[in-house]
């Protein structure tokens, strides 16, 4: 997966080995960590760049977030960056059996590993062991000299951890532990809501400055219309706020001996602020979500700045604030729009290259960067479509069990039935619940969706569609299951359903809940019924448990 390429920054930094040290690494090994900035470096940089007149840094964070994007490797060289591995992705073969193990391995190799950490043993459910160390950090925790907001919690056994899986993107076997966050305390000002692309509806209050955490804070998130009415939250209220994770501001309490003789409950609005269409609310929901679809400006614009953000279309220059300038001129309108930009420019308007703030270079970099764009992997396009519960996670299973666009987007229209097998095949993915179907066919079935994408994929006459989608390329193949389907049944005797299709999916293998002639290997353990026999039925090639290990330990 491409996204921004930072290479030549992070070769600049003194902590990433730029050859490994020891022995025995996998011959692929992708390891996991983060970039930060210690607090001494942050406020030597920011008194740096006051000596120099140049914008000063609001936390440690921002200034490594910022110094790793620089366009000039030279610029980042010259920042305290720091690298800590915390874990690792992708590996040609397994090389630890537990997470300590294999980040020792990782240290050994070069790499600087997150610390302070430990292994704690938890002896039945009394987590007293794992309370003392995270008090510990606590009470450490402002003499670490680099910031943190809690500790992350850990299996440390790797088997245990394929057993327990992922939901989404976040991992069963892991959990963050959050220190109590910093508190002030202010005035709510007004309260506004916010309209997302997929037209939830997100009260936020505007407050009275304040630092907190070495932050300004402005504005506080509310959640929805139960929390305000739970806390009875107006305006003009003096509140007790925190940073949730030292991150996301929110209201804890309202200081009620402090409320304005003047003041009325606050009433949550029943249109939308973008569209004025009605606000709709499920039975059992929190949310108010707005009904106007497409032709809400604010879900076309946010679903526009998705389209283009960093882990979908990633065009450069094309930010939140062009998407915004360029929608208000009726410039952009849908995806196509930007596509389109080019040939467009100078029509009905002056050219962009005459537009304040955009010179002849700017507008011919803008143009370049949408033409390179127009290649993009599967996964990052079904990513860029905003399906509602289609994350990035959820885009690659997608791509990963498809491939290329044409295939996934006739198997979605053959899914519409719900007796065709295609439905059938799209439930049995590992990891898509029927939920996620529903929206995944809603999306796909609605008339002017099916507008855009054929205006984006479709060929133009003799000309090149406007987007091409490439096929879904998975990791080189170093198991003789890679690329396969395959479907566990019945019991399985040396490990667990769940460790079995982890290590399925590890060694590059689809996992499917139910069989279909796309099938590749059925793997029954005693107890296998109607799959076993659906398998047999169509002459597929059905494995015992014994000869599942040696298929994937190469001697099938």
């Amino acid at each position: 997966e491409v996204g921004e390429d930072v290479t030549a920054n992070v070769r600049t930094m003194a902590s990433i080995p730029p050859l490994l040290k020891g022995r025995g690494w996998p011959s692929l090994l992708e390891v996991r960590g983060e970039v930060y900035m210690t607090d001494a470096d942050f406020i030597a940089l920011n008194a740096q760049q006051e000596a120099d007149g140049a914008k000063l840094f609001a936390n440690p964070r921002n200034a490594a977030a910022g110094s790793l994007r620089q366009l000039n490797p030279a610029v980042t060289a010259a920042r305290p960056l720091r690298f800590v591995a915390h874990g690792w992705g992708e590996s040609s073969a397994p090389f630890a059996r537990t997470q300590s193990e294999a980040l020792g391995r990782i240290t050994g190799w070069g790499f600087q590993a997150n610390e302070p950490a430990r292994v704690v043993a938890v002896r039945g459910a009394d987590p007293g062991e794992l309370r003392a160390f995270f008090e510990e950090l606590e009470q450490k925790r402002s003499g670490l000299g680099f910031s943190i907001d809690g500790v992350v919690l850990k299996v440390d056994r790797l088997d245990w951890q394929g057993r327990l899986g992922f939901v989404s993107r976040s991992p069963r076997w892991a959990v963050a532990w959050k220190f109590p966050p910093e508190r002030a305390v202010t005035v709510v000002e007004e309260i506004l809501c916010q309209v997302g692309r997929t037209g939830r509806i997100t009260p936020v209050a505007r407050l009275w400055p304040i630092g907190v955490g070495g932050v300004l804070v402005r504005r506080a998130t509310l959640h929805n219309a139960d929390e305000i009415a739970r806390k009875d939250i107006r305006v003009g209220d003096t509140v007790l706020i925190q940073r949730a994770g030292d991150v996301i501001p929110q209201v804890v309490a309202v200081l009620k001996e402090k409320r304005p003789a003047d003041s009325i409950p606050y009433r949550f609005p029943r249109q939308c602020p973008a569209c004025g269409s009605r606000l709709a609310r499920e039975e059992g929901e929190v949310d108010a979500v707005c009904t106007g679809g497409l032709i809400c400006p604010a879900q076309v614009v946010e679903r526009l700045k998705h389209f283009v953000s960093r882990d979908a279309f990633d065009i450069e220059g094309l930010g939140a604030k062009h998407i915004e300038a360029f929608h208000a001129k009726g410039l952009i309108r849908t995806p196509v729009d930007i596509f389109t930009l080019e040939v467009r420019d100078g029509r009905n308007a002056p050219p962009l290259r005459e537009w304040e703030g955009w010179g002849e270079t700017s507008a011919r970099n803008l143009f370049d960067a949408i033409r390179k764009a127009r290649m993009i992997p599967l996964d990052r396009f079904i990513y860029a479509l905003g399906i509602h519960q289609v994350g990035q996670a959820t885009a690659r299973l997608l791509a990963r069990h498809y491939l290329a666009w044409d295939h996934f987007r006739q198997s979605l229209a053959a899914a519409q039935d719900e007796q065709a097998e295609a439905h059938a095949e799209l439930l049995a993915i590992n990891g898509i619940g029927a939920g996620m179907v529903h929206d995944l066919l809603e999306f796909m079935a609605e008339p002017h969706n099916q507008e855009v994408l054929d205006a984006l994929t479709r060929l133009r006459g003799d000309e090149p569609p406007l987007v091409m989608v490439t096929d879904f390329e998975r990791p080189p193949a170093v198991s003789p299951i890679a690329g396969k389907t395959v479907v566990f049944t019945g019991s399985l005797e040396t490990v667990s359903r769940s460790e079995a299709k982890a290590q399925a999916e590890a060694l590059g293998a689809n996992v499917a809940g139910a069989v279909s002639r796309k099938t590749d290997f059925v793997v029954a353990g005693p107890g296998a019924g109607s799959k076993e026999r659906r398998a047999r039925e169509l002459g597929l090639t059905v494995l015992t448990e014994a000869e599942w290990l040696q298929l994937i330990a190469g001697r099938g």
